[in-house]
């Protein structure tokens, strides 16, 4: 587990680092966005990666990799969370340092959840394949969205924050699987 931990902090930073750099460009203009619109938009950087899969791995004509959208559905998990905390409207220019304090909470929260399932499951991430991880991102999407069609209502499911949790855990597995692959030379797509 301290290799885990270790390559997640790492992959985590990684996220937070494009966040902040993104947020001095752009703001926080994503403090619009409605939960849906931001579902929707995991939806479409996770199919992409589906796509890139199916393509072999290559950057597509974007130019974008497999690896930069993993990064992207970490930080829309992590801003859903933290649209969900703070709900819609109110501050649209958040405060910067306020922005990044919120990100690190859910950020923290998250990786607990983590470190409590990796515990209980015994790591089983290290044994799958990205592109399975690629699958389970995309139908834990789809779970939100049945979930946010039915206007939040569930029986027995953990609702749309513990998806968003779920899904950036993923990614970040997925983005320390990359990084393993590179490192041995191993074609991300396989």
């Amino acid at each position: 587990m301290t290799q885990t931990l270790s390559e997640y902090t790492a992959a985590r930073a990684a996220c937070r680092d494009l966040f902040a750099r993104k947020m001095a460009d752009y703001g926080t203009a994503w403090r619009i966005m409605r939960l849906p619109s931001l579902t929707d938009q995991l939806y479409i950087k996770a199919k992409r990666i589906r796509e890139l899969d199916a393509g072999g791995g290559g950057g597509g004509r974007v130019g974008e990799s497999a690896e930069a959208e993993f990064v992207a559905l970490v930080n829309y998990a992590f801003l859903a969370l933290v649209q969900a905390r703070l709900g819609l409207g109110g501050e649209v220019d958040l405060e910067h340092t306020r922005a990044l304090a919120l990100y690190d909470e859910v950020a923290a929260e998250v990786q607990g959840l983590m470190e409590v399932k990796n515990h209980d499951y015994g790591e089983a991430w290290r044994d799958m394949r990205v592109a399975s991880l690629t699958d389970l991102i995309l139908m834990k999407i789809h779970r939100i969205k049945q979930i946010e069609d039915n206007a939040g209502r569930t029986d027995v499911s953990e609702g749309v924050e513990g998806g968003y949790a779920d899904i950036a855990n993923y990614a970040l597995f997925a983005l320390i699987k990359l990084a393993g692959e590179g490192a041995r030379g191993v074609n991300s797509a396989a």
